[in-house]
């Protein structure tokens, strides 16, 4: 069990999202409902759920939503993965063109018990929405498929908008915050990605607040931007419950900033950095141009 003997820290005020409430949330928290499907939003604990339910924007979680893997971090329920509901692309875009959606973004948890990882979901799911609406875009946030190139060629020969795996942490923090997963396999998976589809942008993130040091994440960025990655999201790790990896400190937004400013200086083309940022936060405006 993953507890900190550590006194509690109180959340700073500026981390304080708004409850989730209003008549658009409550509209997208049915149809989630009817269509039988999962959010990374619900599942994750996400504290922007108000905000971007609100705003009529969500992440759907596709392939379940048990996850083979057990990430000290995530809230995302753990165990012997779901069968694979092969109707679930069609339920996403539907549930996609009643949110009148511009741009979706599409994730899923592990699925190690898979040959490909769920990869072929993701081409399904990515294509099923341009079936039904042919001009919105599609983010993927994948997972590491264990490094398979040949799942990466998958999801990309279905022409995803952006493809975006995240790197979560440091590479000190790994054995403690994602058990099973390998920091150079996901660099690998991000530079196997730019070089095989050169016009799709790439993207990754981190959490702060671990026990990482600020020259372990600046490490981690100048490795990214050598794997081509081009869009960045940092944001505040946010403890989903006693179980779960402690909050080492809270970042303040001025770090925020100042991590900001050296990514757009090493060259990313986008930096969405902050205390509630996630991986799909403003996943839209992320996009050049």
């Amino acid at each position: 069990m993953l507890v900190s003997i550590a006194p509690r820290l109180d959340r700073p005020q500026w981390l304080r999202a708004p409850a989730p409430a209003g008549e658009n949330y409550q509209e997208l928290k049915r149809l989630i409902g009817r269509l039988r499907l999962h959010t990374v939003c619900e599942s994750a604990a996400c504290p922007n759920v108000g905000e971007c339910w609100n705003h009529r924007t969500a992440t759907f979680m596709i392939l379940g939503n048990v996850c083979t893997r057990r990430c000290g971090f995530c809230a995302v329920e753990k165990g012997a993965p779901l069968p694979v509901d092969y109707d679930e692309p069609r339920r996403v875009a539907e549930a996609v063109e009643a949110m009148g959606l511009k741009f979706a973004v599409v994730t899923s948890v592990n699925r190690d018990d898979r040959a490909d990882g769920g990869a072929e979901l993701f081409a399904l799911t990515i294509r099923a929405i341009r079936e039904r609406l042919p001009g919105c875009g599609v983010e993927v946030l994948v997972p590491d498929f264990q490094g398979s190139h040949r799942a990466v060629d998958t999801v990309l020969e279905a022409a995803p908008q952006v493809f975006n795996h995240n790197t979560e942490t440091v590479p000190r923090l790994y054995r403690q915050v994602r058990l099973g997963a390998r920091y150079e396999r996901s660099l690998d998976v991000l530079a196997y990605a730019a070089q095989s589809s050169p016009r799709t942008p790439t993207k990754s993130g981190l959490m702060l607040g671990l026990g990482e040091t600020t020259a372990e994440v600046l490490e981690v960025m100048r490795d990214l931007r050598a794997s081509r990655v081009g869009i960045l999201t940092l944001g505040q790790y946010l403890r989903p419950s006693p179980e779960h990896l402690p909050i080492v400190r809270y970042v303040p937004p001025e770090e925020f900033d100042e991590l900001r400013r050296a990514g757009c200086e090493m060259g990313f083309s986008h930096v969405e950095s902050g205390p509630l940022v996630r991986s799909s936060y403003h996943a839209a405006q992320a996009l050049p141009g």
